[in-house]
């Protein structure tokens, strides 16, 4: 078949932005006021002077949203700079994070896999040993460039009261073994890449260890790179055999940007 007759099929990965559902800690949590047609004719005739509420059909001004947000609410990618202020210490002399408007196009849009990790327990840490056997298991060598995802428990989760306290998280082992194998983006479906606060803090608290803290994350300040959080519907997906896209909206200096993540098949 010609592959310019072959259409694509689409599998949106991303979760709303919307109110009242669990998504983030109670303080991160977005708020969203919606502004209906009713609503804003003071402001539509006011650009108009001497126009009547009337005048227009239906007695209608715009729709439109007004919006507190953080760049990590929702699906979003984040930026090297969220994790530490400098990258690359293993790859040569420090240098300045990337904030998410730097971060290159060529990253955000690469043939995807997906590790199945939804077997491991809420606040299970990933090993580098765990990787390397999923990626035995589904018989795949990782290449370069490719964006690496993993679904855990957290991703049936969504909305309820304990999405943010499940899951497994990457170590810094786990995220080490990907980024030095050439992934420059992951992602999960969890809140965090890394553990839930939860049971980090409860390690944290018997050892008084910080390098427990963030470690996935920290992996950045020796290769930088960017990942994925509060991904959704990754259960529907194979292993290997799509692309990922999830460019992120373009914020000067940000750590974060949101992103409508989607995962691609082509030629089916």
């Amino acid at each position: 078949m010609d592959p310019r007759l072959m259409k694509p099929r689409f599998v949106d990965l991303s979760i709303f932005l919307e109110n009242d559902v669990v998504s983030d800690p109670p303080a991160y949590a977005p708020k969203i006021n919606y502004l209906t047609h009713k609503d804003t004719l003071d402001e539509a005739t006011a650009f108009f002077p001497g126009l009547q509420p009337g005048d227009l059909p239906d007695g209608e001004g715009w729709a439109l949203e007004k919006i507190s947000l953080t760049t990590h609410n929702g699906t979003h990618l984040d930026a090297p700079y969220h994790f530490h202020s400098t990258m690359d210490g293993k790859l040569g002399d420090s240098q300045p994070s990337m904030t998410i408007h730097e971060v290159p196009l060529e990253w955000c849009f690469q043939p995807g896999v997906k590790l199945d990790f939804r077997h491991f327990a809420d606040g299970y840490v990933v090993q580098a040993a765990d990787v390397e056997a999923e990626l035995q298991r589904i018989g795949h060598t990782l290449s370069p460039m490719e964006i690496v995802v993993i679904n855990t428990r957290a991703g049936t989760r969504y909305g309820s009261s304990d999405y943010v306290t499940s899951g497994c998280g990457m170590g810094y082992e786990a995220t080490m073994y990907l980024l030095e194998r050439g992934i420059r983006v992951t992602g999960t479906d969890g809140w965090s890449w890394d553990a839930p606060f939860v049971y980090t803090a409860e390690k944290y608290a018997a050892s008084k260890d910080a390098s427990v803290i963030w470690e996935g994350h920290k992996a950045g300040r020796d290769i930088g790179y960017c990942h994925l959080e509060k991904l959704h519907n990754l259960e529907s997906l194979p292993a290997t055999g799509f692309h990922i896209s999830c460019f992120p909206h373009k914020i000067r200096a940000a750590s974060a940007g949101w992103t409508r993540a989607v995962a691609i098949f082509f030629g089916e």
